[in-house]
């Protein structure tokens, strides 16, 4: 796995000449989405001032953010074969990447993590192979449901946006076992507690004899002792400290032979810059930190120490 130096040394020696032809392209589409904006919202504003109502701008509005996703879709397409495809490849030579692809939902479902009904799901980015002898894959996903107003429109809320990682545990469970955010306790204290104890959707609560992991995680378990044996003592340290390391919340499962792990964000992680310029180290820094958390998850929680064989 590639240091931040030696992804520099690639960034000067690799990328930039490629991004120095990609930031031409970013300038066009961002010369057209200009003048698209400036016919639209000029237009818009006008209508709305002599129908005294808002709806022309919020149309308007729409009509230059779809704009801006078709005149930048080639920009962005080549962006992510020429740079993200080069930077992956240099986190490991062993991964696989596609810009189009992602976690299908059926695998997203089958981790149990987000019980909510799914209406609307997709992604991108995804990256899969080997790392070291473990097999895993992840993308970006995106999971809404929708509701119905009063007036029959239809509104998509958020289960789950960010990285949605799967790797091989090389053993396989009977149960499943859940390991959640702690929000609850941290809000109510022993009260939280209690509430906790009565989600019984999620099987059985599984007190954990490590206090600092349970201030961070509450767990649900269909079999009590093997999700002990699961969360052993060095497992619980190394999960606490990655979500300590990472300062984002964390959901994981464990059922079948895979262990699921979903890390919330609220911006799109391999996605090019359009409103500012791409000749520079650091976005192409933020985007190796975002491989290297989800590449680093086979490090820090152990998955290449096969203590375990499967059945």
């Amino acid at each position: 796995m590639k240091t931040l130096s030696e992804i520099r040394e690639l960034y000067h020696s690799v990328l930039l000449p490629e991004l120095e032809v990609l930031e031409g392209q970013r300038k066009l589409a961002l010369n057209n989405i200009i003048i698209v904006a400036s016919i639209v919202f000029p237009l818009a504003l006008l209508l709305a001032y002599f129908i005294k109502d808002f709806w022309p701008m919020l149309v308007g509005f729409f009509i230059v953010a779809g704009a801006v996703a078709f005149i930048s879709k080639d920009y962005v397409r080549n962006f992510k074969t020429g740079i993200i495809e080069k930077i992956v490849h240099a986190v490991d030579e062993k991964l696989n990447y596609s810009q189009a692809a992602f976690i299908p939902r059926s695998l997203f479902s089958a981790s149990e993590i987000f019980r909510h009904k799914i209406d609307r799901y997709r992604g991108d980015d995804h990256v899969q192979g080997m790392l070291g002898r473990t097999k895993v894959e992840f993308s970006e996903v995106h999971a809404e449901y929708e509701t119905r107003d009063s007036k029959g429109r239809t509104q998509h809320h958020t289960i789950f946006r960010g990285l949605f990682f799967v790797a091989d545990f090389n053993k396989h469970f009977k149960g499943t076992t859940i390991v959640l955010p702690d929000t609850a306790e941290r809000l109510f204290g022993g009260l939280g507690a209690m509430f906790q104890s009565w989600n019984k959707t999620r099987g059985a609560l599984v007190k954990l004899e490590d206090p600092e992991f349970e201030k961070l995680f509450v767990v649900y378990g269909e079999d009590q002792i093997e999700a002990r044996y699961i969360l052993s003592t060095s497992l619980m340290k190394r999960i606490s400290d990655f979500r300590k390391k990472t300062n984002k919340n964390i959901f994981l499962s464990f059922k079948g032979s895979k262990i699921f792990i979903a890390i919330p964000y609220y911006r799109g992680l391999f996605e090019p810059r359009i409103f500012r310029t791409i000749i520079d180290f650091a976005p192409i820094e933020q985007y190796f930190e975002d491989l290297q958390l989800a590449t680093g998850i086979v490090d820090d929680l152990n998955l290449n120490i096969r203590i375990w064989s499967k059945q």
